[in-house]
């Protein structure tokens, strides 16, 4: 859908320097020389305990598209360095241009719930082509999985309130906007007012209308009672323009009008003024009037603090209608998400693994060839380990903390497991078999459901587990030794 939305090449979704880098690996003679990326996030979003990947449909939507145009390889043959001299020479572009993805791809399911440190996405493949991939799977992943995370935790708190996006006037840009469209019905939505969404997606679309069509009659009664006799089957009426109970008043008058066709009033939207006091009295009034099936909605710059707020006071709000500080992620704007080589592959044909050193701990990546596996007992999910795919687990698994040593699990054999990354792409073929964007939301419910309630909390959430197999830790160790005694020579 991405190459759709843009009806264009994307390869040129991504920073110069990953052509520079590519042009030189070209230059030495580097380009096909195997090696392995991985993907992954070093903290859960909004102080939480969890996330929730997304896009991964996008990455694939990208990569069957992923090749050089004849216009792509014009612009990048017109650049110039500081001496103004051309930075790519044409036996290069020739390359670009008859170059095809031979990369072999694993990811963890979009809907899955995931954890810092874990690879989303494990790129294995010529080394010129997994360094162009860099940044355009982190932008794919990156928001998607960020707008997920903040919708699943609105869910949490809605319980089996219907939610509503109605972000796209607010959010950054028409990618933004239906990007954010389709991250939030997979992290729990129910419908978004973007009609394009809905179109590119197969999400169901829901809206009423706006203070403006109000103001634009002489009386709000008036107003109603047009929107009513012309739409009589989706009759949610905006109440605030003038007064909100007065407002309820004209809707229950209009609601009436309509019973009497045989139709009904769906709803009232609430959108400013204390929601939890407004709801409470909009709803004895419906309900005093027999309008008990009327559904109270509720908008206003809303997030899930507030959204919780209201319910410890009470209010009587049925559908939540959420906009800027959803699309927007208002609290975190980026999910911080990294790309790091893992290991390259040798001339005698041999994995040289390969670590990033910093003086941050959160900041050392991990080398190695991973996978994640998810223990789990009769009650649920109950811990991840990241292991190195080239050491084979036989018998019990030891799991070390990353950044405590001296804490520990194992795992005898037989506990039940099942490993988050799965092929995509052999070879630059895909092999997978795309879920369903309802498939995927469907997935982040069930996967929540398993997990500890303390994680999902907003307020100091627990910590899920999550460490490295024994052998990728002393794999780790040592590596981190080796380079730090080198530097010191």
């Amino acid at each position: 859908m991405i190459n759709k939305l843009y009806g264009t090449s994307l390869s040129l979704l991504t920073d110069l320097y990953q052509l520079t880098m590519a042009y030189g690996y070209w230059k030495a003679g580097k380009a096909e020389q195997e090696s392995v990326f991985n993907l992954y996030f070093r903290k859960n979003p909004f102080q939480g305990g969890f996330t929730i990947t997304c896009g991964l449909n996008s990455v694939i939507d990208y990569l069957n598209e992923f090749h050089f145009s004849d216009e792509d390889l014009d612009y990048i043959g017109s650049l110039t360095g500081n001496d103004g001299n051309k930075l790519f020479e044409p036996g290069f572009l020739e390359y670009l241009k008859n170059m095809e993805l031979q990369c072999s791809i694993h990811a963890i399911p979009e809907g899955t719930v995931v954890f810092p440190n874990e690879p989303l996405l494990r790129i294995q493949g010529p080394i010129l082509q997994c360094q162009l991939l860099e940044t355009p799977l982190l932008n794919l992943i990156n928001f998607q999985s960020l707008i997920a995370t903040k919708a699943a935790r609105m869910r949490l708190v809605a319980g089996e309130d219907t939610l509503l996006e109605f972000g796209l006037r607010r959010a950054q840009g028409p990618d933004g906007g239906v990007t954010a469209s389709r991250a939030a019905y997979i992290g729990g939505f129910d419908a978004t007012s973007n009609v394009l969404a809905g179109k590119l997606y197969g999400i169901p679309v829901k809206g009423t209308h706006a203070h403006s069509w109000v103001m634009s009659f002489d009386t709000e009664l008036d107003a109603f009672e047009t929107y009513a006799r012309y739409m009589p089957n989706n009759v949610t009426l905006l109440v605030d323009t003038y007064d909100s109970l007065n407002g309820v008043r004209h809707a229950i008058r209009v609601g009436e009008q309509l019973e009497a066709k045989g139709y009904h009033l769906s709803g009232i939207r609430l959108d400013s003024g204390d929601l939890a006091y407004l709801s409470i009295e909009a709803r004895k009034m419906l309900d005093d009037t027999g309008f008990k099936k009327t559904s109270i909605v509720a908008s206003n710059d809303l997030d899930e603090y507030i959204m919780d707020s209201l319910k410890i006071q009470g209010a009587k709000i049925d559908i939540w209608g959420i906009g800027t500080k959803l699309v927007t992620a208002f609290d975190q704007p980026a999910l911080g998400g990294v790309y790091k080589l893992a290991a390259i592959k040798s001339e005698n044909g041999e994995w040289d693994y390969k670590l990033k050193l910093s003086e941050q701990a959160i900041k050392v990546s991990t080398p190695g060839i991973q996978q994640v596996r998810r223990f789990k007992d009769s009650k649920g999910f109950v811990s991840d380990m990241i292991f190195h795919i080239e050491s084979p687990l036989i018998g019990k698994a030891t799991m070390v903390d990353p950044y405590d040593f001296t804490k520990n699990r194992s795992f005898p054999e037989s506990t039940q497991y099942e490993d988050l990354l799965v092929p995509i792409f052999a070879k630059g073929a895909l092999i997978y078999a795309l879920p369903s964007i309802h498939e995927a939301r469907e997935r982040v419910q069930n996967q929540l459901s398993h997990f500890y309630k303390g994680i999902k909390r907003f307020v100091n959430p627990h910590t899920y587990p999550v460490g490295l197999e024994k052998e990728l830790f002393d794999l780790k160790t040592d590596l981190i030794m080796k380079l730090r005694a080198g530097n010191e020579e």
